[in-house]
């Protein structure tokens, strides 16, 4: 049983998010605070965007990102609760051409699989199939991942990806006879009584009250230098939606608090968007996280245990069990959090890439409801982040101030040329009067120039700030032919979706 919230929410708690959006120069954010069933906060805080006065209120949609699974695992207990299908169904019953690259993973993988983190990929794998743009289809993402050769094998390690959840909007396009949008529509947020929120790229970019993308680019690394407007039309591509593409605010944030925290129960009692049964599977433990000590000042957050559930990371912390999950997209960062055992949970929304009023104020949070010391957590991450950004600055640095004055071993025009790797699709390296040119062309807009490195390496800078710049390494045979490229991000702390270390490219056609 679930004892009363330990209080309510903290006294001077505006003024308190108010500061911290303030001195982390996040533009806007949205919370929602539910105690004992009841919404006792859903409020927005400063503005959409910089620049203007909209203000943002409890109705401002923010993009959600992979606090979004949860919603894909909802739809799919739905179809679990009519009798459609089952949490240990094997993938390939439901969608014939699904395949990964073991045979024998591709027989067993359930839906389950779909959604603990625990199918054999690498941590990222295949990101780059829908980021930091897209345009690839889900059907074509799934055909696609078949190339993509396993880190660990199956069932015997974590590794977070997204591309599973990609197939699970899949298993239920092919079950509901629905895309994923319209089933999210008409089977979750209609029902749930989620007034604002939604997976469909056209209703949110219509809508007036929604928040923009912001983040710190430019840098050496990104999260340094002058807090900015980013596009909001340069995004994961909506193949991606079941993995975190929802827009929600506050109310609908709310609202699902309330859903989960009563199992599967409406708030006003009449009915239910899904069953208790269902709500258990959704929290209970299947796939173990490794834990590695935070350093200081953080390291009071390192939890004791973890695990990833449907949808959930499950961890303790203080001898607590929490149900959360964070979500990122470019220029959107969010956090929802649960206590069952207080009854309680809230939700950080906020339009920037900043861990001080996020992460920082969920700890704080969390000890308030837990009864503990105040810690002033905000303080502690932001250091936290200001060391790790220090370091990854004096990385990228150094590695430009002395690079080996050796090569390239070929004259420019003999790199040029159209090179193929089997999951991602071509990379063209052209050649104009100012040098070498690359193109991704898998992902919409990410090209930019090759400007030598070191030995055979260069540096790939993109037309796109928000495109993280990365190593190309050329390998070369006997003779000096080009046979294979390999990539490594630049950036130490660059997101692990830019998985360029997945990447190798042979020549079109040299087979």
């Amino acid at each position: 049983m679930a004892t009363p919230a330990f209080a309510d929410p903290p006294k001077g708690l505006d003024a308190r998010i108010e500061a911290l959006r303030t001195r982390s120069g996040t533009p806007g954010m949205a919370v929602a605070i539910v105690e004992n069933g009841k919404v006792v906060l859903a409020k927005g805080y400063g503005v959409r965007k910089l620049g203007s006065n909209a203000k943002v209120d409890a109705n401002t949609l923010f993009m959600i990102g992979s606090t979004g699974k949860a919603f894909t695992v909802a739809a799919l207990a739905t179809l679990v609760d009519a009798g459609k299908i089952g949490w240990e169904d094997k993938v390939i019953d439901h969608l014939p051409d699904f395949r990964m690259y073991d045979p024998w993973v591709t027989r067993e993988m359930t839906i389950r699989d779909l959604l603990v983190h625990r199918s054999g990929l690498g941590l990222g794998a295949g990101d780059l199939l829908m980021a930091p743009r897209g345009s690839l289809s889900r059907s074509e993402i799934m055909k696609r991942l078949r190339f993509i050769k396993p880190a660990t094998s199956f069932r015997s390690a974590y590794a977070y990806d997204n591309l599973l959840y990609i197939v699970a909007g899949a298993v239920i396009e092919v079950v509901s006879g629905q895309p994923w949008e319209d089933f999210m529509r008409e089977h979750v947020f209609k029902p749930g009584g989620f007034p604002d929120a939604t997976a469909e790229e056209k209703r949110q970019l219509a809508t007036v009250d929604r928040a923009y993308p912001h983040g710190r680019i430019g840098g050496p690394v990104r999260g340094v230098g002058q807090m900015q407007l980013l596009d909001e039309r340069s995004r994961l591509g909506q193949a991606a939606a079941p993995a975190g593409l929802i827009a929600a605010s506050a109310n609908d944030l709310g609202r699902w608090l309330q859903i989960q925290l009563g199992a599967g129960e409406l708030p006003d009692g009449k009915g239910r968007l899904f069953s208790a049964a269902a709500a258990r599977d959704m929290w209970t433990p299947v796939t173990p996280i490794p834990i590695v000590p935070l350093p200081e000042p953080v390291n009071g957050a390192t939890p004791d245990f973890q695990s990833y559930a449907l949808g959930w990371e499950v961890r303790t912390y203080k001898g607590a069990k929490i149900v959360w999950h964070a979500g990122g997209l470019f220029g959107f960062t969010t956090v929802v959090v649960m206590i069952p055992q207080k009854n309680v949970g809230f939700a950080i929304a906020i339009n920037s890439e900043e861990v001080e009023p996020r992460t920082g104020l969920m700890y704080e949070l969390i000890d308030h409801y837990l009864g503990l010391p105040r810690q002033d957590w905000p303080t502690r991450f932001a250091t936290f982040q200001r060391s790790r950004l220090d370091a990854a600055q004096a990385v990228v640095k150094q590695k430009a101030a002395a690079p080996a004055d050796v090569g390239p071993s070929l004259p420019v025009t003999r790199y040029a040329g159209r090179y193929v790797d089997a999951w991602y699709g071509a990379l063209v390296v052209g050649q104009d009067a100012k040098g070498l040119t690359v193109d991704f062309t898998t992902t919409p807009q990410m090209t930019g120039r090759l400007s030598h490195y070191q030995y055979d390496t260069f540096l790939a800078t993109f037309d796109d700030p928000n495109t993280e710049p990365a190593y190309l390494t050329f390998g070369l045979d006997r003779t000096g032919k080009v046979t294979r490229i390999t990539a490594a991000p630049v950036s130490p702390v660059a997101d692990f979706s830019f998985d360029y270390q997945d990447l190798l490219f042979e020549p079109e056609n040299s087979k």
